[in-house]
């Protein structure tokens, strides 16, 4: 096994910085845009800050319709807008679009999700304090959802990993599409294996630090 790993040491290191540049750019998306959505998501909710029907009801709707579509028919359904933008649909460039697109619908869902749980309480004190809505969100909103939020990043990253294994479909590249053209179509089971540990040990690490970086932060 160790012949096949200094043979191909070069496409494995070549694999996995194109997995982490295709997951590093949905996570950027995913706080900067993602973050940003599921906010105004739960504040256009009834009886919230913002309140806003309409608004909710349309952001509501997208994130659901993007976040039910098969990860693999919505990779081919961007193609155009992928081939629109970046100017080719093959590629770790090309593969980021569709990534950051159900990154941002994924952690918008799950920042709404922490933001809900937060005690209607804190919002009543910080209002009956006479703070403004950005200092509501900012300064008692977020800081008493930071695990949450925590937690849901690491979720969302986790899930930004799986489905960076599908990019080979579309020339991606990644960890994913280096198993498959190298160790399952050309029976090299021992490398696929290999490969597969690798995503087990990164998963496994990402995990942990988001665990532990969420229980530092819980203030409860």
């Amino acid at each position: 096994m160790l012949d096949v790993l200094v043979q191909y040491e070069a496409e494995i290191w070549q694999s996995i910085g194109e997995t982490f540049v295709m997951v590093g750019v949905s996570i950027l998306a995913a706080v900067c845009l993602g973050l940003p959505v599921g906010t105004l998501l739960f504040l256009c909710r009834k009886g919230n800050l913002l309140e806003n029907q309409v608004v909710f009801s349309i952001l509501n709707l997208v994130v659901n319709i993007i976040r039910s579509f098969p990860f693999l028919l919505l990779v081919v359904f961007l193609i155009p807008f992928t081939r629109l933008i970046i100017g080719t649909a093959i590629g770790t460039a090309a593969a980021t679009v569709p990534l950051c697109i159900i990154a941002i619908a994924h952690y918008s869902r799950l920042v709404e999700q922490s933001l809900l749980d937060v005690p209607r309480g804190v919002i009543e004190a910080a209002i009956s304090m006479g703070a403004s809505v950005k200092e509501v969100i900012f300064k008692f909103i977020y800081v008493e959802a930071r695990s949450g939020l925590v937690l849901g990043l690491t979720t969302s990253i986790i899930s930004f990993i799986s489905y960076s294994t599908i990019m080979g479909v579309v020339g991606g590249g990644g960890i994913g599409d280096f198993a498959i053209r190298y160790g399952y179509q050309q029976f090299k089971t021992d490398l696929m294996i290999y490969m597969i540990i690798i995503m087990i040990i990164l998963v496994q690490l990402i995990q942990f630090i988001g665990t532990t970086v969420s229980r530092k932060i819980d203030k409860r």
